[in-house]
């Protein structure tokens, strides 16, 4: 073996294996399904996956269900399951955030099941993960910059606005400083470079607790693909999409994605609160969700055992009032405000 043969990089991991249905495993499908019950008339699931709750509502008694996903490899992967479903499945490729386009009548009930799934996470050609080497990509859409053009393109100050705010990551500033210095010897372009820059930067990790890449990975993949933004704009658009009566439930992953939706839920449905030095009081409204549950439902042991990934699953869900829907207070919700990776400050990611 030559010189430049044992200097040259290892080869990323072949592609991944075809789509199976049995990629991915839906959280808290039991608990979902019985907030929300009965299931009938026609939802919508924002965050299609590889279907694991738009064919759970089918199965309870949905009308129709109308599938929504920007990653064309969720639509694939519906094509081949729904077959069977006719006419009662509809997919459509787009953001969650403009769900209430894709309806022609009000909705019975609208599901988003949020962050990243185990149909992106484990192919490593998506470059989500650190797990196994791959191309530093982390767009659900497969278009627009990828992470790879953030890490190399913005600057410090940004990036550690980005690793704070969006990864509650506080070794942020001397990480993105790491990340400056190592781009300025040569282009970060794979998900294990990034992963070692960041593992370098922290203490050695002890058994048991995350990859020390984890928080960062979370915070450039929120950046890269706006999902605050798209986030807050999806509610206000379930909002406007769902009939009287009709139900929201959202499953988040994380503490930040919670957050919004626990605020958001409590601004809409008429508790506010005192407010806080993230989240001003806001003035009362009048309600336009009522909680079918005030705290957040979460997996039990069992379901914990079988599918660690729930884990840190959080469930929420309302009821659609009455009211005619209405514009919400982004200050309210206590999302940070910084110059964002397009360069223009104070637009929360929306």
């Amino acid at each position: 073996m030559s010189a430049a043969e044992r200097s040259a990089p290892p080869p990323f991991p072949p592609p991944s294996p075809p789509l199976s249905q049995d990629l991915h495993v839906p959280v808290l499908l039991g608990p979902l399904l019985q907030a929300v019950a009965p299931v009938r008339g026609v939802w919508l699931d924002g965050t299609l996956g590889a279907g694991g709750y738009a064919r759970a509502l089918l199965e309870a008694g949905a009308e129709r269900v109308i599938g929504v996903d920007c990653d064309p490899l969720a639509l694939e992967l519906a094509r081949e399951w729904g077959a069977p479903c006719g006419d009662r499945l509809e997919l459509v490729q787009g953001n969650f955030r403009d769900l209430d386009v894709h309806v022609r009548q009000p909705l019975a009930g609208v599901v988003l099941d949020l962050g990243v799934s185990s149909m992106q996470l484990d192919r490593p050609e998506r470059g989500f993960s650190f797990m196994q080497d791959g191309p530093l990509d982390m767009r659900m859409s497969q278009s627009g910059p990828s992470a790879a053009d953030l890490v190399n393109s913005a600057d410090e100050a940004t990036l550690c606005d980005i690793l704070y705010h969006y990864g509650e990551e506080r070794s942020a500033r001397h990480i993105a400083r790491a990340i400056v210095a190592e781009r300025a010897r040569a282009p970060i372009t794979t998900t294990g470079r990034l992963a070692s820059i960041v593992e370098r930067c922290l203490p050695r990790r002890k058994p048991g607790r995350s990859h020390p890449a984890t928080r960062s990975f979370q915070a450039i993949r929120i950046a890269v693909n706006n999902e605050f933004g798209a986030l807050i704009e999806g509610l206000e658009a379930a909002e406007r999409a769902l009939a009287p009566g009709g139900r929201l439930a959202v499953v988040t992953f994380h503490s930040l994605e919670d957050r919004i939706v626990k605020r958001f839920l409590q601004l809409r449905s008429g508790g506010g609160g005192g407010g806080s030095r993230h989240a001003p009081e806001a003035a009362h409204t009048p309600p336009r969700f009522r909680l079918v549950s005030r705290k957040a439902i979460i997996a039990d042991a069992a379901e914990v055992g079988h599918n660690p990934r729930a884990r840190s699953a959080r469930l929420r869900v309302a009821e659609r009032t009455e009211e005619p829907p209405g514009s919400s207070d982004r200050a309210a919700l206590g999302i940070p405000m910084f110059q964002t990776f397009s360069g223009k400050r104070g637009k929360e990611n929306a």
